[in-house]
């Protein structure tokens, strides 16, 4: 089951890394059109302009178009399309200048139309009427595109475009392909995550119906909610389970009168173990077979759509077959590698305590333990009242567990204790100590000291691990500590300021 659990975790992962990839690969394609192609557009287009301005620049010095004062048009001209412009007449003389900087670049470079040693220059086009370059200037390392033009009244038009901000443009476009791109990936891969237990669930179903049917627990049956192969699984499952149980309870009446058979004989109780050991083996193969189908989906054992769907099913139901864990695991994974953001509150400690314990009484009851409290009647705290309700509970059905008869005595004692701006919360309970060995590691996730006995209540060996992620993110103090008569484990939170 733990390699089902470890290969349907893969197939989240594949799906995952799949659409990293195909995201990566839109963004990678989408950055090499903006480095590439963009600039080249960017020229078309700026040189599509010029050649308006170049044509309305002639429509009012040839008065196609009439306006009041051309200059302040040319000035409009400029300052929406970040153009410098300069006009002169048929005696070379400026009739309009829009930059005074321009003009002295101007003068430089029309003796050979930008071509002189500190001008590098291109051709871009170029007719009867205008010619548009592309002229680097050597001393500034600035591009520019000049459309130098002749008007219909021989006047000539200058008109020069700074490029500098397309390669802004593109620098800044591939930032922000590069955020989104993270975004999708994250979000994307949260969509995925989400899909894949949804896939799992009805799986997972199955996986934990079988768990239990291995246990000879047959309490559980699958609720069919369609027609598909899963679905079909689940009705085999419970046809199965229903001819186990009537199997076992035959073998339990057998069982009943071979052992009014053999109850003279001495070795009764051996034959007795023996005998449900075998029945046990027995109900683990059938259900063993069903695990081994669950492997094959995932070894591509049969292509054809029908039976890989049919096997899929146990695949993905194993990734979850243990809900409490998953929930611990995920709540654990948070906060050991995110910082979590506490919802803190004021509240009466002792309240919490007794509430927990009240929850408890029927652990306690069966376990025949007393609860002690050695504590104020109020002492208000400011913290996270669920995650300090986790942290007790571990710690108190830790205790329950743990605790045994000691000189006569077995109880558990809950105190409470003062120290400066904070409350030390210790529970004790009598038992047997731990090992000076085990005490740092019973932090670890899944760590057991007594695997059978852990087996046995169902812990799962994560909860301690839960209570250090929770103090480490609060910055308090926890710990546990070896008594005379037992251990004693500890944690500390802020008392409520006074405002």
């Amino acid at each position: 089951m733990e390699n089902l659990t470890k290969k349907a975790k893969s197939v989240r992962v594949k799906l995952f890394l799949t659409l990293c990839f195909i995201v990566i690969s839109i963004i990678v394609f989408l950055i090499l059109v903006n480095s590439f192609v963009l600039e080249k557009y960017y020229q078309y287009t700026k040189s599509k302009n010029l050649k308006v301005a170049y044509g309305t620049i002639n429509s009012y010095y040839t008065g196609k178009i009439q306006v009041d004062n051309i200059n302040d048009e040319l000035d409009k001209i400029s300052i929406r399309n970040n153009f410098d412009i300069i006009v002169k007449d048929n005696e070379n003389v400026v009739v309009y200048m829009s930059n005074q900087n321009f003009l002295s670049n101007i003068r430089q470079i029309i003796s050979f139309w930008g071509m002189d040693r500190n001008q590098e220059s291109s051709i871009i086009e170029k007719n009867d009427n205008f010619e548009i370059k592309k002229i680097l200037d050597n001393e500034t390392k600035m591009n520019y595109m000049l459309l130098t033009g002749i008007l219909d009244n021989d006047y000539v038009a200058y008109i020069r475009l700074p490029m500098s901000s397309i390669t802004e443009s593109v620098q800044i476009s591939n930032k922000f392909l590069y955020f989104i791109a993270s975004i999708v990936i994250v979000v994307g891969g949260i969509v995925t995550l989400y899909i894949s237990k949804q896939f799992s669930s009805p799986i997972s179903e199955i996986s934990t119906i079988a768990k239990k049917m291995s246990n000879l627990d047959f309490s559980q049956k699958y609720i069919v909610k369609g027609d598909d192969e899963i679905n079909e699984l689940g009705k085999s499952i419970n046809t199965m389970s229903e001819k186990l149980e009537k199997t076992i309870n035959q073998l339990r009446s057998s069982n009943v009168e071979l052992e009014k058979d053999i109850e003279k004989k001495s070795k009764i109780d051996e034959m007795r173990k023996s005998f449900i050991s075998d029945v046990s083996h027995e109900l683990k193969t059938p259900i063993a077979l069903i695990q081994g189908y669950s492997e094959g989906l995932l070894e591509n054992v049969n292509t054809d759509e029908e039976s890989r769907k049919f096997y899929a099913e146990v695949i993905l139901d194993e990734a979850t077959k243990m809900d409490k864990m998953v929930r611990q695991l995920i709540e654990l994974t948070k906060l050991e590698y995110e910082k979590r953001e506490f919802n803190r509150s004021n509240f009466n400690i002792v309240e919490l305590e007794k509430e927990i314990c009240r929850s408890s009484k029927v652990m306690l009851e069966e376990k025949q333990v007393e609860v002690k409290f050695e504590t104020e009647d109020v002492i208000n705290v400011y913290a996270d009242d669920t995650y300090t309700s986790q942290i007790i509970t571990n710690y108190l059905t830790n205790a329950i567990k743990n605790t045994k008869e000691i000189d006569g005595q077995k109880y558990i004692k809950i105190t409470n204790t003062i120290i400066n701006d904070k409350v030390r919360i210790t529970v004790f309970n009598t038992g047997e100590n731990i090992s000076e060995e085990n005490l740092p590691r019973i932090w670890n996730r899944f760590f057991k000291a007594d695997e059978a006995r852990h087996r046995a209540d169902g812990g799962s060996g994560i909860g301690l691990s839960i209570v250090k992620a929770i103090m480490n993110n609060s910055g308090n103090d926890y710990g546990v500590e070896n008594k005379i008569d037992g251990v004693e484990f500890y944690f500390c939170l802020d008392l409520t300021k006074d405002e």
